[in-house]
């Protein structure tokens, strides 16, 4: 167990997770004025809490093991994948459910206007599909520079 609680690159990515989705939650009520707690279980948002954990990670790994490992060349491409998607397919999925939340609004509204006919279809409820799924470039950008900052931070308790 010594071992996992030495472990510095986890804990570096741990810590940069968990500061990046609880800084969410600050960040929103200075945007929106009302807390919203769920933000710390949430994907999406500024900064993006993906990006600081693989950054984190590299960071840390590249201290300890040296920036010219494997386990860094490893950690670091994996990272470019995972931020890559952050800010590509995952914000694209999210701009999809925008337009498919849209669509279904659209159609129940056309179903409600259609109560006057003698032959209703059945309605069923449709759930919303989840709309923050990614990130804007800036928010991935935020999210790598604090999981750097928090690697840097954390180093000198693992010496």
């Amino acid at each position: 167990m010594t071992g996992i609680m030495e472990n510095y690159p986890l804990w570096a990515a741990l810590v940069a997770i968990s500061l990046a989705q609880f800084i969410k939650i600050p960040l929103h009520f200075l945007a929106a004025r009302t807390w919203q707690w769920s933000l710390l279980f949430s994907t999406g948002g500024m900064p993006s809490s993906h990006s600081s954990a693989v950054t984190a990670l590299s960071t840390a790994v590249g201290i300890r093991e040296g920036f010219a490992s494997s386990a860094f060349a490893i950690s670091a491409i994996i990272g470019i994948i995972v931020m890559f998607d952050a800010a590509g397919v995952r914000r694209h999925a999210g701009m999809q459910a925008v337009v498919l939340n849209k669509l279904v609004d659209e159609f129940n509204h056309l179903i409600e206007g259609m109560k006057t006919f003698k032959v209703r279809p059945r309605q069923e409820k449709a759930k919303k599909l989840k709309e923050l799924l990614g990130h804007q470039p800036i928010e991935v950008f935020m999210g790598g520079w604090l999981g750097i900052m928090i690697a840097l931070l954390v180093h000198p308790f693992f010496r």
